[in-house]
């Protein structure tokens, strides 16, 4: 990819039932922070639940998904002649290390196939990689979820057959530490952080040294319990679960992801309803909210014991971080631990840019997927 000075990325961020796309402009010349990176064009496609339910599988829609953002893009004049390059939210790859990665063939045969998985964001990479080679440009994938620095002691479980895996938001809690970092004016590999990311699905996780050391299975509900997964649970009692013939694997499943969680406990997937409810005086929303403050309090707690209790901060990110009442019950229980800052929201589509920004500054290189 050749060196300019102002640079046009098209962002890629397929969720399960909508399709984001966004063009960001980089300036790799100014010096003021705020102007490195402005929103030139942004979209979120929504996909109809009864359509999505037509395919068997996730890649299945790739061809469907394209197709729509293709005509996104015409309908609001977005064409080669404006971008430089692509990037697409990275999929259930084999894991990988953090940072960015230029699409191959290898990559795009795993999205395919689903080699970590089925997800939405398999798409991400595809689809992007499809319109880079129509329009002669570069594409890229940066922080999948799939994203694996686990050190080897961390992925102990008590069981040799089974093994901690580092499945979490990735994209958000990296790009969410390097921008800490620089507003401190430090570098992200010289830190130890505690980043908490906060939505639909909660992952917890230790960055030392530029790496993400310790992290809970966030896909399928490890840690604390979130609005729709369960969290961890008391084995026993899910292995009588499983055999008392009253649920299928799925339903269980669905137990655990899906239907666990404030979903369960309030019939609700809303936090923002939850707090309403709460601000309403229902002591049942209330009980839960402090409970779900509770756990990821503890897993922080947990967390620090990583780095011997050296943590430089605490940062809280995700949609869930824009509710004060609830942050605050979190902030009570930790703030001890090392100060605590507030990243409300998830801007996934800014994530992706700053990796392709990073990478034309030369602060990291453009990785290799094997």
């Amino acid at each position: 990819m050749n060196r300019k000075e102002k640079v046009n990325v098209l962002t890629i961020n397929p969720g399960s039932t909508s399709t984001k796309v966004a063009v960001l402009k980089l300036d790799l010349a100014t010096s003021n922070e705020k102007d490195t990176i402005t929103s030139v064009f942004s979209a979120n496609i929504k996909h109809p639940m009864e359509e999505i339910n037509t395919f068997p599988r996730v890649a299945d829609q790739y061809q469907w998904r394209k197709n729509s953002v293709l005509e996104n893009l015409k309908t609001n004049h977005i064409d080669s002649a404006g971008i430089n390059c692509v990037i697409g939210r990275g999929g259930l790859i084999k894991n990988i290390s953090s940072g960015i990665y230029k699409i191959n063939q290898t990559m795009l045969d795993d999205l395919k196939t689903g080699v970590n998985g089925e997800h939405a964001s398999n798409l991400g990479g595809l689809i992007a990689d499809h319109i880079a080679r129509e329009w002669g440009v570069d594409a890229f994938i940066a922080d999948p979820v799939v994203v694996d620095e686990m050190a080897p002691v961390a992925k102990v479980s008590g069981h040799p057959l089974f093994e901690r895996k580092s499945i979490f938001h990735a994209l958000n809690q990296k790009a969410i530490a390097r921008t800490y970092a620089r507003e401190i004016g430090e570098d992200y590999e010289n830190l130890n952080l505690i980043v908490v990311h906060m939505g639909g699905g909660i992952s917890v996780g230790v960055h030392a040294k530029g790496l993400v050391i310790d992290v809970n299975q966030a896909l399928d509900g490890e840690g604390p319990f979130s609005p729709e997964r369960s969290g961890t649970l008391p084995v026993s009692d899910v292995i009588k679960m499983c055999f008392s013939g009253r649920y299928s694997q799925q339903e269980l499943h669905k137990m655990v992801v899906g239907k666990g969680g404030y979903v369960a406990y309030l019939g609700t997937n809303n936090a923002l309803e939850v707090e309403e409810r709460i601000s309403a005086g229902d002591q049942e929303a209330e009980f839960y909210s402090m409970a779900m403050a509770y756990q990821i309090a503890k897993e922080i707690g947990a967390a620090a014991t990583v780095t011997s209790g050296k943590i430089h901060a605490i940062l809280l990110t995700g949609g869930m971080a824009y509710d004060q009442k609830f942050t605050e019950k979190i902030i009570n229980r930790v703030k001890f631990i090392a100060p605590v800052v507030l990243f409300p929201g998830e801007d996934e589509m800014r994530a992706l840019a700053l990796n392709v920004y990073l990478m034309l500054k030369g602060n990291i290189p453009c990785k290799e997927y094997k």
